[in-house]
């Protein structure tokens, strides 16, 4: 059984600019370094950067994978004026109704679309219920077996 995410890895074009982004603007926690790669913990999460000079990145532009953190929705004001105030790529957000909660997307210095959100899981659960009847909700029990579909 898969238990959580054991880390996320981003190719980048150049790791001294990427290390600076993630340690000084996001405020990751930086374990290690070499002239290739790096990695932090943000939050608990273990993340890793590795240096690929040579690969094409403009197709990133138009996917709309991207990794969100979660922040306090106290929090939300500082956290955009901190990514404005340090010329960060902030992208336009979609619409959302108050109770799927804020989030600011933005990229980093290689177009990875990443996010800062105020919601949880629960919180977009429980509005999809009352708002997105077409949606089919699957009810999880003690054992995780996923499979039954909430009436």
């Amino acid at each position: 059984m898969i238990q959580s995410i054991n880390h996320v890895t981003y190719s980048v074009s150049d790791i001294k600019t990427s290390i600076t982004f993630y340690k000084d603007i996001l405020k990751a926690n930086i374990l290690v370094e070499s002239d290739k790669t790096a990695y932090f913990t943000v939050g608990d999460l273990w993340l890793a950067l590795n240096e690929e000079k040579d690969i094409p990145r403009n197709e990133i532009q138009y996917s709309y994978t991207h990794t969100a953190f979660s922040i306090e929705e106290s929090e939300f004001d500082e956290w955009y004026q901190w990514l404005k105030d340090n010329n960060v790529n902030i992208l336009e957000g979609r619409n959302r109704d108050i109770r799927d909660k804020q989030s600011i997307y933005f990229t980093d210095p290689d177009g990875h679309k990443l996010e800062l959100h105020t919601g949880t899981l629960q919180d977009r659960l429980n509005y999809y219920k009352e708002e997105k009847p077409h949606m089919k909700f699957y009810e999880q029990d003690d054992e995780d077996e996923g499979d039954n579909v909430s009436k």
